[in-house]
């Protein structure tokens, strides 16, 4: 036997006694009720928000808190209003006029029960229910992406199609490497909850079928699939697609036939759409590929009517930017590109991202095209685009509209999303999203007019590498967005773990009621901190610093809120640990 199971019952005091007051508060945080000539034993806390349920009242067996006015039948505890949760009930006897107690409540909270109530709490949109149900799978080991998996699967069939819950969902289980438990409780139960938030009264999704007995070679399904998005029959695109996967095509393949079709016409939504596809094939990496069909169908619908970018006022005047981009694509489809790569070097980098944040459109499309001419990798080049898209974030001065902060955040994740699929995949029609990117800084460029400066680190006053939470302090306070540049950038040049700034940024986010955006902001900047740490010279650690500085000063324009979700978690974890949230004066 367990030993938790061994301890004995606890004396609950007289029958007398508890029938005189009516109820009784006894050792472990329980509470004795007396009510129509029987005793009942429940949890003191009301599941819903802590507050002691023996200051309640008891009436027709129904146990009602006093303060949100959740009730709970007292023999079950079982709750009336899904969102309060049920509370625990325990066993209780009588011998010789004393009431006994056990002490281990009759239900028990299996990891099944957990993922119940977590479905439950997806289902009726329910924060506490999702939260207590993460952080009882996580306190009880269970993996992050057979976490992850429920909700994904849930807000795939439920919902309008891919949105930016399940966005959230999967950039914050990418970056659950970087993030003690208390942040790995935040980003699941954050991701999860904007996945309900998404979800919320949206019918079941149904498949279609793939098309019947076919046998198309993948070549000719591909251009099925493009055709189908070009004139917005999403219908039959997903036909296709399903066909696709029953004939056993790889994800890599998979893929490359939608970017393609996302390809096809310019920085589609923004540059969400390939974002969002990048975000799918990602889950499918964290979940496993037997829930493909489900995760993929799910995109068609964003090809349905998106912004296509070639048709918007500034992508056509003042200088034509479609015309020299089709010539460059033309240029491309009649020079085959193919390995061996070769390394751009890092003196050539510095030029390279310089002219990519220049106001010469027309130079910088030439000089991608001869790279890419000149066997430089595509994925190479991305990592460069991304940089200095990123490097538009950090130039980004407070005087602009506050609104414009996404603006150079939409291009900073589009190139992040290209980069990834690219070191996936060179098909060469995917190159065309580089090029849409470039564009897209180029756009951005007025937002670097005054350009804010970059904040030296050496020029910092000491700051104490043992301290990262000090950087929570600065962004208690709204706009802080110059100082806690300032702070990030002293930290690195003193040596202060970046591992513990990455953690430390990521509680800076998911402490807060934070929009879409920051989540995108915060997981991408991790992923190139990442890629340019593999590398050990000068121009690699100026990237990385980049990342880091951008990733500052977006949070921090953007804190601090209200706090209510991370509050909701705080309630959860206290709860399940057995605390008291509150007590009787």
């Amino acid at each position: 036997m367990h030993k938790a199971e061994s301890q004995p019952w606890i004396n609950a005091g007289t029958l007398t006694s508890i029938q005189e007051k009516g109820h009784k508060l006894i050792h472990g945080g329980i509470a004795v009720f007396y009510h129509e000539e029987k005793v009942y034993a429940v949890d003191n806390r009301c599941p819903h928000m802590g507050f002691p349920l023996h200051m309640g009242s008891l009436c027709d067996g129904i146990l009602t808190c006093h303060w949100h006015h959740a009730r709970f039948d007292v023999c079950s505890g079982g709750t009336l209003d899904p969102w309060a949760d049920d509370v625990p009930s325990y066993e209780v006897k009588i011998e010789n006029g004393v009431v006994w107690v056990n002490p281990h409540p009759k239900q028990t909270n299996s990891i099944e029960k957990y993922k119940l109530r977590l479905r439950e709490g997806l289902e009726q949109n329910l924060g506490l229910v999702i939260a207590k149900a993460v952080v009882g799978l996580v306190e009880a080991g269970v993996p992050a992406a057979e976490i992850m998996r429920v909700g994904i699967n849930f807000g795939t069939v439920y919902g309008r199609g891919w949105n930016s819950g399940l966005t959230i969902l999967t950039a914050m289980s990418n970056v659950l490497p970087k993030l003690d438990k208390a942040g790995t409780i935040l980003a699941l139960f954050q991701g999860l909850l904007h996945v309900a938030r998404n979800s919320s009264g949206a019918a079941a999704r149904h498949l279609l079928k793939p098309l019947p007995g076919a046998d198309v070679p993948l070549e000719r399904l591909t251009e099925w699939y493009r055709n189908c998005i070009e004139v917005r029959d999403t219908q039959g695109a997903e036909r296709v697609l399903l066909t696709a996967v029953h004939q056993g095509a790889s994800l890599e393949k998979l893929s490359e036939m939608m970017l393609m079709a996302v390809t096809d016409h310019f920085y589609l939504d923004g540059g969400h759409t390939f974002d969002f596809h990048n975000k799918a094939f990602e889950a499918i990496d964290l979940i496993g590929e037997e829930h493909t069909e489900q995760t993929l169908t799910s995109l068609v619908r964003l090809l349905a009517d998106p912004t296509r970018s070639e048709e918007l006022h500034q992508w056509q005047s003042p200088v034509n930017l479609i015309v020299p981009l089709k010539e460059a694509f033309a240029q491309l489809d009649s020079f085959p590109l193919a390995e061996p790569y070769t390394d751009i070097s890092a003196a050539d980098e510095e030029k390279i991202v310089e002219q990519l944040l220049s106001d010469e459109p027309l130079e910088t499309v030439n000089l991608v095209t001869e790279l890419l001419k000149s066997g430089a990798h595509p994925a190479q080049l991305a990592q460069l685009v991304a940089l200095a898209a990123a490097e538009r974030i950090v130039r980004f001065h407070t005087q602009n509209d506050f609104g414009d902060w996404i603006s150079v955040l939409h291009t900073f994740t589009y190139t992040h999303a290209v980069h990834e699929r690219l070191r996936r995949s060179t098909q060469p029609l995917l190159i065309r999203a580089i090029y849409h990117g470039i564009i897209s800084i180029y756009l951005d460029r007025f937002l670097n007019i005054p350009a804010a400066k970059r904040p030296d680190g050496s020029a910092v006053p000491a700051v104490d590498t043992t301290n990262p939470e000090r950087l929570l302090e600065i962004l208690d306070q709204r706009q802080q967005v110059h100082e806690a540049a300032r702070w990030t950038a002293g930290y690195l040049h003193a040596g202060g773990d970046p591992d513990a700034l990455l953690n430390t940024l990521g509680h800076a986010l998911l402490r807060e009621d934070a929009e879409f955006h920051s989540f995108q902001m915060y997981e991408a900047a991790v992923a190139e901190y990442e890629h340019w740490t593999k590398r050990n010279d000068a121009f690699a650690a100026r990237a990385g610093e980049t990342m880091l500085l951008a990733a500052t000063r977006y949070l921090a324009a953007h804190a601090p809120t209200p706090r209510e979700l991370p509050h909701i978690a705080r309630i959860a974890t206290r709860l399940h640990r057995g605390e008291r949230l509150f007590e009787e004066t």
